[in-house]
């Protein structure tokens, strides 16, 4: 089974937003989508027993020895994540995507996990991947350019911006992605995410 890990160390990084976007824009595409949540929180959990039931499924998984099949699972990590828990979800995953917020906390906090992500045994030999996300960065702001001040001399792709709208929010209340909503109304929140799902399809 494919498996994406989403994972910042700090609460409040965007990870929930982007690992339940991924789980709905999978589902679009056909096939097995299974949605862990291992946050303390269980937010993804919570948006997916609201998803509606017309909607391309997801399945809830609850533990690493659940069989699963085929598929795509998406990993919603929880925050502190680092040392051995780290380790160990890194070896089960072929794709990293680490959401970063412009904010100093968030940017120091993500910095040192950076730093341990890239010295992961799987991530140096090439068996996982890691990209980056901005999560709710506006373009042509202060905080987008601190953002891009600060991935600048990182060696590792950024792959998109996703900008600060409603759109996010709606459908969160409602157990939905963007990808389920009328597409005049998300229009450029879903061209925004093309370079990141062309990237997990790599």
């Amino acid at each position: 089974m494919k498996t994406i890990l989403v994972a910042n160390p700090k609460g409040g990084a965007g990870k929930t937003t982007l690992s339940t976007n991924l789980a709905g824009y999978l589902a679009r595409q056909g096939g097995n989508v299974f949605l862990w949540d291992l946050d303390r929180q269980k937010s993804s959990l919570y948006w997916l027993s609201n998803r509606p039931a017309h909607l391309p499924a997801i399945q809830r998984l609850d533990s690493g020895k659940q069989k699963s099949g085929e598929g795509v699972l998406v990993l919603d990590s929880p925050a502190g994540l680092h040392g051995d828990k780290l380790n160990d979800l890194v070896k089960r995953v072929e794709k990293v995507l680490v959401p970063i917020v412009p904010s100093s906390f968030d940017l120091a906090a993500t910095r040192h996990f950076l730093d341990e992500l890239l010295e992961e045994k799987a991530v140096r030999k090439g068996k996982a991947f890691v990209a980056i996300v901005g999560m709710r960065v506006d373009a042509h702001t202060r905080a987008a350019g601190k953002l891009d001040e600060f991935l600048a001399p990182i060696d590792l792709p950024v792959l998109a911006y996703l900008r600060d709208t409603q759109n996010y929010v709606t459908a969160a209340f409602e157990g939905k992605s963007i990808f389920d909503m009328p597409p005049a109304s998300v229009a450029q929140d879903v061209a925004q995410w093309r370079p990141i799902v062309e990237w997990l399809a790599q």
